[in-house]
């Protein structure tokens, strides 16, 4: 397998974080390693022929530092995008690369900003979706939900198994982020999974997908790589899941459980790191805190201390403190709208 990582996204809701040159799969969220990093870890760990890096090109410098350092930055390649065009262009990046030279190998789908406890578990979920892309399917991973969640998109799963590989079922139906009432009756049923956002498909079936449900893609495909990269201003800004996913007839997926988490906002903190009695997720080295309950704070360098407050996020870093209602962390990318209102660039 190609391990293919799209890491060209910006995680505004991670601000002050993330930032415009680095985005949050270049910062150290979790044990002092960048995202890409502990993606690329866990990637080389499941055994792949080569690694792949999407990014854009104004990132390229800050993924070029990640991987310069690493001992298997020999079988490393970065492939940078004009400009973004979410996640379907992005694949025929790789598709327009490699369409020639590996007409029949496995490639796999990863977004550079989860964060997996269970590398082996990991490993054994590639394993299962590999096979299956090798029997002509496009193999996605299913997360087992522990609650019902309204921030993420699901699978519906048929009941029954495909072929004998165990354990991959055939996809039903892709849903989009539920309300509640909705989220709950999803659990219930136990034939849903939360859809991860990884994709593994032999590059002929690709190919054939993209010929299929997005032809203008794959007319530009098949002109190579360079002529795809010149007219990439001209490609549809559309994702894999909306574009080849939902409509495919291929699709099958792997229900997996390793720990996975979606870093998407700063109260995903609390789903990796251990919480204190009073339901607290402090990260850093030195907070103090005082009568507070249910508070996520990173910190860097200065000592932050709590005292009396419930509810609150605070972020330090080297040049900005973030202080907000911990409840509105899904709006933090409203922070970075408004400071280019105000054209407070240098804060972006």
């Amino acid at each position: 397998m190609i391990a293919v990582i799209l890491a060209g996204g910006r995680g505004l809701r991670l601000w002050p974080e993330s930032r415009h040159l680095r985005p949050k799969q270049l910062c150290k969220l979790v044990n002092n390693k960048s995202m890409l990093d502990n993606t690329i870890d866990r990637l080389t760990a499941a055994g792949p022929s080569k690694i792949i890096i999407i990014t854009s090109d104004d990132l390229l410098s800050g993924v070029e530092a990640v991987i310069e350092d690493r001992t298997d930055a020999y079988m490393i390649e970065v492939l940078t995008e004009p400009e973004g065009k979410n996640t379907a262009p992005a694949v025929g990046l790789v598709l327009a690369r490699l369409q020639q030279e590996n007409s029949d190998e496995i490639l796999g789908f990863f977004p550079a900003d989860h964060h997996i406890s269970d590398a082996k578990a990991f490993a054994d979920s590639m394993e299962r979706a590999i096979r299956a892309a090798q029997q002509g399917h496009i193999a996605t991973i299913g997360i087992a939900p522990d609650r019902p969640e309204t921030g993420y998109g699901y699978i519906e799963k048929t009941k029954w198994e495909l072929g004998e590989i165990g354990k991959v079922f055939q996809v039903s139906s892709f849903r989009e982020k539920p309300d509640l009432p909705t989220a709950e009756t999803y659990i219930n049923s136990g034939q849903y999974v939360w859809n991860a956002g990884i994709y593994i498909g032999s590059t002929a079936v690709l190919l054939d997908e993209f010929h299929t449900h997005l032809p203008d893609i794959y007319e530009k495909i098949s002109k190579g790589f360079e002529a795809y990269l010149s007219s990439y201003a001209e490609l549809p800004s559309i994702s894999l899941d909306y574009g080849i996913a939902e409509k495919s007839k291929r699709m099958a997926v792997v229900p997996a459980d390793f720990g996975w988490c979606d870093l998407g906002s700063w109260n995903a903190l609390a789903d990796i790191h251990e919480q204190d009695e009073l339901s607290n997720v402090c990260t850093g080295s030195d907070i103090v805190v005082l009568d507070s309950h249910n508070c996520v704070v990173k910190q860097r360098e200065k000592t932050i201390v709590l005292y009396g407050v419930e509810d609150t996020l605070v972020v330090e870093t080297d040049d900005i403190i973030l202080v907000s209602n911990r409840h509105l962390s899904q709006d933090i990318r409203k922070i970075t709208e408004i400071l280019k209102e105000k054209e407070r660039l240098d804060l972006l």
